[in-house]
């Protein structure tokens, strides 16, 4: 009856294929309005005046708000401490405005054409401020976005223990690299819906966290945790983007309590692309230095992190890329230190992998650099510096310690699958004959850390008088298949067939706690949770069957294979999960439950889940355009549940480190105006410019938790990144290129190519 380690199909798929699912633009809410939006579109002004009457007089509006209704609401909570208090969000824009997008005024009305059309009668005069988009120009504090601060720093962060020593190196290089600003672009944009039941707030969201969201609004309102309800029904996509509720989102409830009538905010594409926080945004100062052999000996990362106009989660990324540092190589001195900036522009935030994939990035180029200064193949320097197998747990500079792993085995497989001697052989070939279409070979070896942030993660079990199972996470689930992998995970542990299992979740009403479902945590957190208290069930179980038998509980046997219950010795007299519910208190009556278990689990660590990537890519020397060839990925997230659905991950994971590397990045001109604020300016990648993907599996389980499991839906975006940017650079390596920066469009190409043949 085991289903573990099989390609399960997601039983999410049929409804999302055939109706469509439940999202918060579909729910049926009696008497709802609709909330739109009146946003800033300069980037740095000061508010002279604002006049809503007219819009106020428009037909079908019922309420406009500025920040001068708000009665002191606000301002977002700081995600931490450390943040300047100057530098915190307002709901709406108090004064000033900081970026394009930021929400001035709210209009509330029967439907979204009334309140698109009150949008363009409201008048709002500014008198402009200097602006800062560059972000190194940022870091000078030549034109502040909060003068009362005194600076544009919103953190810094130094790790003095950390001391780089470049004292005996033979070879020292330095490349400064530029991980560019992306657009998390979901499927769903964000979306809310907020409702009162006299003074109980209902709020419906499209988030990674049900219990979290209730938390932030239970603290904006001065609720009680049970005065708030938050429900997530189908999810469309996140990617980290929608982690924390938006100041758009968290007004609402304030919006409905005014009207007296459910409010749902549901904005454009557009409007998301400039109001969504972004990812990424670093620039970093690398430098590696050792000897001629290719061993490496120290290396140190100067980053500067964009916070975007109001710094929040991404200002505190940089202690991500600071805890990856040194990847998966053994270098014996190592140095760090960080500044987070605000900019003019969409605030940053977590975006599939936060801060990790930055950390993968620097290492990855910085070695290649380290190698061509060296005159060694890149795979043969990163061989020369992996951490060995046969020295996990390992201890970092940075204080991680290395649950499992076996780096060079994973480069291997993945060199291996790829061939990449016939690669080498094919781009001398092309070289030697002056071919206009250039091959590069890329490579990259990564770790990552997963469920970094230490935290029970909830799951409960129940047995129903039918028989059946009603499996409760406190994980909310955007795309991911978490009800396929508990239904298997709950179905594997009871022995009962995976369609007598119903998953729960996302309803703070229906759940009692959970977490943010994000950092790669479900599998080893939520499932493990899962997988215990299904374990505590089969014991509750086994007491039942024991009174049945009349036996000692000790003598009770499971039998998960043949979902049955029997005396050891005599298996052919057993019990049912449905038999032994029959044993319960009859007046609980069907449906109702019978047996409940429930467990909160808590990790002792992260895990650490790593691979290497190969890419290959063609580059046109005439038109820099680009073609990723191949990509081989081996990626070990450990012992893996369901291999179609880590597939998923893996693919989605690889689709979007290849469109950072050369196709994806947000842009704004020098005045703060975004250029790429839709599917036609900013290329969010498709299958057109995909290969099919090599998958290498390698699995080594982690001691960190029963399952063996690691995290796996960052993985992909993490090696896939460096290994094309990597691929790139080496196609035109001949030429006299050292670097190109994300993303290698064919323009910065063709640039780079011109530049080096001067």
């Amino acid at each position: 009856m085991a289903v573990r380690g099989t390609r399960v199909l997601r039983r999410e798929d049929r409804s999302l294929l055939t109706t469509g699912g439940t999202f918060v633009a579909d729910l049926d809410l009696p008497g709802c309005l609709i909330v739109h939006y009146v946003t800033s579109p300069v980037a740095h002004a000061r508010i002279v005046r604002c006049d809503t009457e007219a819009a106020r007089r428009a037909p079908g509006v019922v309420d406009v708000v500025t920040a001068q209704d708000l009665d002191g609401l606000g301002p977002m909570p700081q995600p931490s401490p450390d943040l300047p208090a100057t530098m915190a969000r307002p709901l709406l824009a108090t004064g000033v405005v900081r970026f394009v997008g930021e929400a001035v005024v709210a209009i509330v009305a029967e439907d979204a054409a009334a309140a698109s059309d009150a949008a363009e009668l409201v008048e709002i005069d500014v008198e402009p401020l200097p602006v800062a988009v560059d972000l190194e120009d940022a870091a000078t504090d030549g034109h502040l976005l909060f003068p009362e601060a005194g600076t544009n720093l919103a953190l810094r962060l130094e790790a003095p223990d950390l001391v780089p020593d470049f004292g005996g190196c033979e070879v020292v290089t330095e490349v400064r690299v530029v991980n560019n600003r992306l657009a998390a672009a979901p499927m769903e944009p964000r979306v809310a819906a907020s409702r009162w039941e006299a003074d109980r707030l209902v709020h419906h969201a499209s988030c990674q966290g049900v219990h979290p969201v209730r938390a932030t609004l239970a603290k904006v309102y001065g609720l009680e945790p049970h005065q708030v309800r938050v429900v997530a029904r189908d999810v469309g996509g996140s990617f980290g983007a929608k982690g924390t509720p938006h100041c758009e989102e968290l007004l609402l409830p304030f919006l409905a309590r005014r009207a007296g009538r459910p409010v749902r905010w549901v904005p454009t594409r557009s409007a998301d692309m400039v109001g969504l926080h972004h990812g990424r945004g670093q620039v970093q100062y690398l430098r590696i230095g050792g000897d001629r052999t290719g061993r490496i000996h120290a290396y140190s990362a100067h980053v500067l992190q964009d916070a975007g106009a109001y710094p929040a989660g991404a200002a505190l990324l940089p202690a991500n890329t600071r805890a990856m540092l040194t990847g998966c190589y053994d270098i014996p001195t190592a140095g760090f230190r960080s500044e987070s900036v605000v900019t003019n522009t969409v605030p940053t935030g977590a975006y599939r992998g936060a801060g990790r994939p930055e950390a993968a990035a620097a290492i990855e180029r910085a070695v290649d650099v380290f190698a061509a200064a060296v005159g060694l193949d890149p795979v043969e320097v990163r061989r020369r510096n992996l951490i060995g197998a046969d020295r996990f747990p390992f201890r970092t500079l940075s204080g991680m310690t290395y649950d499992s792993g076996d780096y060079a085995g994973a480069l291997d497989r993945a060199v291996a699958a790829a061939d990449v001697a016939a690669l080498r052989a094919e781009q001398a070939q092309r070289r030697a004959a002056d071919d206009r279409v250039l091959l590069g070979i890329g490579v990259a070896t990564y770790v990552e850390r997963t469920a970094g942030i230490l935290r029970p993660d909830y799951g409960s079990v129940e047995l129903l008088a039918d028989g059946t199972v009603i499996a409760r996470t406190g994980s909310t689930p955007y795309g991911q298949g978490h009800h396929t992998a508990w239904a298997m995970l709950v179905a594997d542990r009871l022995g009962v067939p995976l369609e007598a299992v119903e998953v729960r979740s996302a309803d703070t009403d229906e759940v009692p706690r959970g977490g943010q479902t994000g950092g790669s945590r479900s599998l080893q957190s939520n499932g493990v949770a899962l997988w215990q208290a299904a374990g505590e069930l089969v014991d509750l179980a086994r007491r039942l069957a024991a009174e049945r038998f009349e036996a000692a509980v000790e003598d009770v046997v499971h039998d998960p294979d043949r979902g049955v219950f029997h005396v050891a010795g005599t298996p052919a007299h057993h019990l049912s999960w449905q038999q032994v519910a029959e044993t319960c208190d009859e007046r609980s009556g069907e449906g109702r439950r019978l047996l409940h278990a429930e467990t909160d689990f808590a990790a002792s660590g992260p895990t650490f889940p790593f691979g290497a990537h190969v890419a290959v890519v063609e580059v046109d020397r005439e038109t820099g355009a680009v073609r990723l060839r191949r990509l081989v990925a081996c990626d070990d997230a450990g012992t893996i549940l369901n291999p179609l659905l880590a597939d998923g991950q893996i693919h989605g994971g690889l689709a979007q480190g290849a469109a950072q590397a050369f196709l994806e990045g947000f842009v704004y001109d020098d005045a703060g105006n975004p250029l790429t604020t839709n599917f036609a300016d900013y290329p969010v990648i498709s299958a057109a410019e995909l290969p099919l993907f090599d998958r290498v599996v390698m699995e080594t389980p982690s001691p960190v938790n029963e399952l063996g499991a690691k995290g796996i839906g960052e993985s992909g975006t993490v090696g896939a990144t460096p290994a094309v940017q990597n691929a790139v650079v080496d196609a035109l390596s001949h030429l006299g290129v050292t670097h190109v920066d994300m993303p290698c469009t064919p323009e910065s190409i063709w640039r780079t190519i011109r530049a080096a043949s001067r």
